[in-house]
């Protein structure tokens, strides 16, 4: 191959590459919660329930996939069956939250960005022990230092704390993860309990 084809198939490749980047989808910014806004796990209206909420964007959906409880948005990206082709997850910054009922408006935070108490008394969306996000690391420590727990980075939130079994109840993602393995044991779900 001479000099001036190579230098031109460099050149093909270059803008083929550009193109493809001009292609992919842009990070999409967090949408507010409606009442028709309805849980990934639970498909129950997401606004009904307490504590932080999440919501992730896959592929080229415009709308994000609702999750009543941000242990149940970590589950989803840890369970092998759920999509992998993420392209943005967002919680409730409950540095910013109204309340613990209720969030509020504009309080997403990008999942990445948050310090995350588990271990805490605190109960999420489906009764589950919950994994709370703070964009305010000193907020975190208060929390921990009120209602228990200890302080993790998205990624160091262990997967058994998401998808294991506490005493309130399992959560949503693992009620349809057991479902899924056929090792749902009867009376010890969160669905049950709010059936």
């Amino acid at each position: 191959m001479g000099r001036w084809s190579m230098i031109a198939s460099v050149s093909v490749c270059g803008l083929l590459l550009i193109g493809c980047e001009a292609q992919s989808p842009a990070k999409p910014a967090p949408k507010e919660l409606t009442r028709e806004s309805a849980g990934h796990y639970c498909q129950m209206t997401v606004l009904d329930h307490p504590g932080p909420k999440g919501q992730i964007f896959v592929g080229d959906l415009e709308q994000p996939i609702w999750f009543s409880s941000v242990r149940d948005t970590i589950a989803f990206t840890r369970l092998r069956e759920e999509r992998k082709d993420i392209r943005a997850i967002y919680v409730n910054d409950m540095a910013r939250a109204e309340t613990w009922e209720s969030p509020g408006l504009g309080t997403w935070i990008g999942a990445e960005d948050a310090a995350y108490v588990i271990g805490s008394d605190a109960r999420g969306g489906m009764g589950a022990r919950e994994v709370v996000p703070f964009g305010d690391r000193v907020a975190a420590e208060r929390f921990a230092a009120e209602r228990g727990g200890r302080i993790v980075a998205w990624r160091d939130v262990p997967t058994d704390y998401v998808l294991g079994s506490d005493d309130a109840g399992s959560g949503a993602a693992t009620e349809a993860a057991d479902a899924a393995s056929g090792h749902h044991e009867p009376g010890q779900g969160a669905m049950e309990k709010h059936q």
